[in-house]
């Protein structure tokens, strides 16, 4: 338990989750500037809507009394189909959402906070993630330790972790 929410594995079965919760990422500003329709027509945005354990993807859910506050999850996409946090083959990409009115609680960073600990149990050495200029997430994945990636577009960043 963690504050007052519990986490729990993301899994396969939480794919209307993970599809509101990419949603909820791309449509982060409050204007609706991509739609359930695009999530299923734009493989630059579809991939993020499913969770595939077979190839190392995993997650967590805050939930409160049955209901999810948030959900963090971390995609193994390559680059044969690159997600936009892509640095290179084998790091996983980041994706967190807490619901609003419930952010600035701690969610996200429980949430992000317990994604680095279960990959640095992995072995994984590093995390990557996608952040657009002006969102407010960026102060809490710096916080994290997150970075830009050199050579990379900007709002890509990525936390190596320790061995």
């Amino acid at each position: 338990m963690t504050g007052t929410w519990a986490l729990r594995p993301l899994v396969e079965d939480d794919r209307d989750l993970i599809r509101t919760a990419t949603l909820t990422n791309m449509n982060w500003t409050g204007q609706e500037r991509f739609t359930d329709r695009d999530l299923d027509t734009s493989p630059g945005l579809r991939h993020y809507r499913t969770l595939d354990p077979s190839r190392g993807d995993f997650g967590f859910v805050a939930e409160r009394d049955g209901r999810s506050l948030g959900v963090v999850w971390l995609l193994f996409l390559d680059s044969r189909d690159p997600g936009y946090g892509f640095v290179a083959d084998g790091v996983p990409e980041l994706s967190v959402t807490v619901r609003s009115g419930h952010r600035g609680r701690g969610i996200g960073r429980s949430l992000v906070a317990r994604a680095l600990e279960e990959a640095g149990a992995r072995g994984l050495p590093r995390v990557s993630l996608s952040v657009e200029t002006g969102n407010p997430a960026l102060a809490l994945y710096r916080s994290l330790g997150f970075e830009q990636v050199g050579g990379r577009p900007e709002g890509t960043l990525a936390v190596d972790l320790p061995p």
